[in-house]
């Protein structure tokens, strides 16, 4: 079939696929790309690829300047929006977490999309929107809608984005349904605490080393390293199993599959974390060290909890590389970088990091004892369990079940000639006592507590009985931190801040009112949440002289919260105003985590 002049034709005579040559053609007619520009991508395309790679792809691999733009090279998800426009459809950035997964698979078979250059990205009862990246190839229109009796809608979207997803998508369909006709055709044997429903005749073998459930196994962490999740949730249900990955402090539904292919997906995870595969009623730990795609490790820590379904897995995800980051990059502004280096550069004392789980206390410890682990320094931990494996330090793991716990872990660790110890969390009397003993015998003690702010960690140690001198001799001071979501640096907008609510977050203080902040608007590249990332919130609380003559049998942690304030501490919604007034994050993310106090 002869091109046409143009990629205006007539819908119903032009069934046919992009060339590179009339794409060229449009984007020289449309000031896009220069005639030169055009000639130089064909001069440089080798005959083989005509056929095999997308037309734009070919183009935007070429790396061509814009002729609008001429610093600057023609993209692929530029030319994409361009196509978009020009065949008068919608364009689409797929966003992989809402792909309708389940009935990808259900609805056309994988070579058939990948022929027509289609993905179903949402199958309802009424409609079916396919991703397309061939505008005008519309024979396979008719069949679906004949087929399925459905409104079929299309979008243009990135065809290397539709390949990817494609190969992923109907990949793990296809393994989850191998799994689950090995394992017995329409089997609902569910593996529990409660109940179980036994259809009778049918086998419920699935071997956690089957190939299908290794490919999905595979498949769901890769996928969750791309989706930059930082927690990946299992939870069994009576008909199906839900998967779900937790996103800058949100959960996101992702998958859902067979109750057995979910049993057997968990149980070819403990293998590899080396876990009791058998044991089922009792809850249990374990960890995997993987490698992503782009070559860096990760470390991944297992929980597992039994339910009235099946076992509940929780896998969190530990990038090493937030190690390498500087405070800046953790949310510590100047004057909190010089206070916390200033604390953790004595000799010896107790340094308390407190918050709620998830509030990111492991990685601002992890963050600065790499800083502070120098050849000259012997730098040990004891942990429960241990978080990330980090070469520079000696870091041993609380196993109760031999009697190793917190208190005789730092036990232990003080006949090892250590310099800085840090302890995964003070948890009860006996274990502050231990690290009490330490900071006295010339040792920095780093650990953990689950308080509100700094103050309030005073409080929770004296209510487990350590003695307030002991405070006063060894506690160099305590921060509180949260973390909040930062604004998408590609949307965030400027508005005017309502007066009434900044003067009520920062009452007393009364930070001048910025004349603009930022708030969350969505966009592509955030998934329409407005936030991208996440970064911490401060409050840090140095113990001098006059603070700690309030540490008595009587310790009034009002009145040592107001001296601390006079003598510069900020707590946490100052320190969130600032991130705000900055541009940052906004201030519904600051209420949520840093509520106002009214002592």
């Amino acid at each position: 079939m002869p091109h046409p002049p143009s990629l205006h034709p007539d819908p119903v005579s032009a069934d046919h696929r992009l060339s590179v040559d009339e794409v060229l053609e449009d984007l020289v007619r449309d000031g896009i790309l220069t005639s030169a520009s055009a000639q130089q991508v064909l001069d440089s395309l080798p005959r083989k690829d005509r056929a095999q790679r997308h037309a734009l792809e070919i183009i935007a691999d070429a790396k061509v300047p814009d002729a609008q733009s001429p610093k600057q090279l023609v993209t692929l998800e530029q030319l994409t929006y361009w196509l978009a426009q020009q065949s008068g459809l919608d364009y689409l950035r797929i966003d992989p977490l809402k792909i309708d997964a389940p009935n990808v698979g259900d609805l056309i078979t994988a070579s058939y999309a990948a022929w027509n250059g289609i993905l179903p990205v949402l199958v309802t009862a009424e409609r079916a929107v396919f991703a397309t990246s061939e505008p005008y190839l519309n024979s396979w229109i008719d069949q679906i809608r004949h087929i399925f009796k459905r409104e079929i809608v299309r979008v243009v979207a990135n065809p290397r984005d539709i390949e990817r997803y494609r190969n992923e998508f109907f990949g793990v369909s296809s393994s989850i349904k191998g799994a689950t006709a090995e394992g017995g055709a329409g089997q609902r044997l569910v593996f529990n605490n409660v109940e179980a429903l036994v259809e009778l005749g049918k086998s419920s073998v699935l071997d956690a080393n089957d190939s299908h459930i290794v490919h999905i196994v595979d498949w769901l962490l890769q996928y969750a390293c791309d989706q930059r999740a930082s927690d990946i949730h299992l939870e069994p249900r009576r008909e199906t199993g839900n998967v779900r990955f937790r996103i800058d402090g949100i959960l996101h539904a992702v998958y859902q599959v067979p109750p057995m292919v979910m049993t057997a997906v968990t149980s070819r995870i403990k293998i590899l974390a080396r876990m009791d595969v058998a044991e089922k009623r009792r809850p249990q730990d374990g960890r995997i060290k993987t490698r992503a795609e782009d070559g860096h490790e990760l470390e991944m820590r297992l929980s597992t909890m039994p339910t009235a379904f099946g076992e509940k897995l929780v896998i969190r995800i530990f990038n090493p590389e937030v190690l390498t980051k500087g405070f800046d990059a953790l949310g510590f502004t100047e004057d909190d970088a010089r206070r916390w280096k200033a604390m953790v550069a004595k000799p010896n004392g107790i340094i308390l990091i407190t918050g709620p789980t998830g509030s990111g206390k492991t990685t601002t410890l992890y963050s600065t004892l790499r800083t502070l682990a120098t050849p000259e320094v012997n730098v040990c931990t004891v942990e429960d369990p241990i978080e990330m494996v980090e070469p520079a330090f000696n870091q041993m793991q609380v196993q109760h079940n031999i009697g190793l716990d917190f208190a005789s872990g730092i036990r232990t660790l003080m006949r090892q000639d250590p310099d800085i110890v840090m302890v995964g969390e003070i948890r009860d009397l006996q274990t502050a006592e231990m690290a009490v003993q330490a900071s006295l015998t010339g040792h920095l003690v780093l650990s953990t507590l689950h308080t509100n702010d700094a103050p309030a960690a005073l409080t929770r140690l004296l209510d487990i009985g350590v003695p307030h001198y002991l405070l006063q001799a060894t506690l160099l001071g305590v921060v509180a931190q949260r973390l909040v979501r930062r604004l998408c640096p590609h949307c965030k907008q400027a508005i005017e801040p309502d007066v009434s609510v900044w003067e009520a977050l920062t009452k007393p203080w009364r930070l001048k009112i910025p004349a603009r902040i930022a708030a969350p608007k969505g966009c592509l590249e955030c998934r329409n949440t407005g936030y991208q990332g996440r970064l911490g919130l401060y409050e840090i609380l140095t113990l001098e002289a006059a603070t700690k003559q309030l540490i008595t049998a009587e310790y009034d942690e009002s009145a040592l919260r107001r001296l601390a304030y006079q003598k510069g501490l900020r707590p946490l919604r100052i320190s969130g105003a600032l991130k705000v007034a900055q541009g940052l994050t906004s201030l519904d993310e600051v209420f949520k985590v840093a509520p106002i106090r009214h002592d």
